[in-house]
């Protein structure tokens, strides 16, 4: 499969290199250009392409940028792609590093905001799970507490072919229902970022409280960047999974 990456920093590079080890064509565009970009393109296996081109001749394109960052993109980035070819949005909206999106403060649905943004249906896959995690924390199929990711959108078969790229990268995937219910594993609920198997994400998504999300996000925020020291990741994991006492799952050991 053909597939261009938007962004290569800690989640876009990771999936690059999943990508590229499942036997994948991949090509990645950054903010860098000529040696910078060419330099990491290298270090990922990937080929070096312009945001331009990145686009062109792809199965499947994948953003992995800022949510703050959406707009910026160029306004006819996406005129010439055909329709068939599928978006995944990664993205995550942090009010501390995104600034104030009002129509996701105000409930809107981060990946249905990013849709509109770009004119265009998109997937919600790989955003649920920490960097580290998603490079180190994969396994084999069948594996015992294989981690799973959740994906959610509008169209099913879209759904299987990310579903596909999510067992390439080491994970099990839950579908977490139409892009409208992808709130379900966003910050600050119970399925972001607590490294669940396939039947505990299952229970979780089902427990999340959408109002109650930006809260728990904050307050996951505020605790961790209150600690005398930079927190381990499984500290990280297990201070998220603190954060949501009504599912004794979620006190669970670190998996690695």
């Amino acid at each position: 499969m053909k597939i261009g990456i938007i962004g290569t920093g800690a989640i876009g590079g990771t999936i690059a290199k999943k990508m590229v080890a499942a036997g994948h064509h991949v090509k990645v565009s950054n903010s860098d250009q000529g040696d910078k970009l060419n330099a990491r393109a290298v270090a990922l296996g990937a080929s070096p392409a312009t945001i331009e081109n990145v686009v062109k001749d792809v199965d499947v394109i994948i953003l992995s940028v800022p949510t703050v960052a959406i707009p910026t993109l160029p306004k006819d980035l996406f005129k010439k792609v055909p329709d068939n070819v599928i978006v995944v949005d990664t993205s995550n909206y942090y009010p501390f590093r995104d600034a104030d999106i009002e129509e996701i403060k105000n409930g809107k649905v981060e990946s249905v905001w990013v849709s509109e943004q770009l004119g265009r249906p998109v997937i919600k896959a790989f955003n649920n799970l920490l960097a580290e995690t998603l490079e180190n924390g994969g396994k084999e199929p069948g594996a015992k507490d294989r981690i799973a990711m959740a994906v959610a959108g509008d169209h099913a078969e879209a759904k299987k072919v990310i579903v596909g790229l999510v067992n390439d990268a080491g994970f099990d995937a839950v579908d977490s229902g139409d892009l409208s219910e992808s709130w379900k594993h966003q910050p600050g609920t119970p399925a972001y970022c607590t490294e669940l198997n396939a039947e505990e994400l299952e229970k979780a998504l089902s427990d999340g409280i959408k109002e109650e999300a930006p809260f728990k996000r904050d307050k996951a925020i505020a605790g961790l960047s209150s600690l005398p020291t930079y927190p381990s990741h499984p500290d990280v994991v297990k201070f998220n999974r603190a954060l949501f006492e009504k599912n004794p799952n979620l006190f669970k050991g670190n998996r690695f």
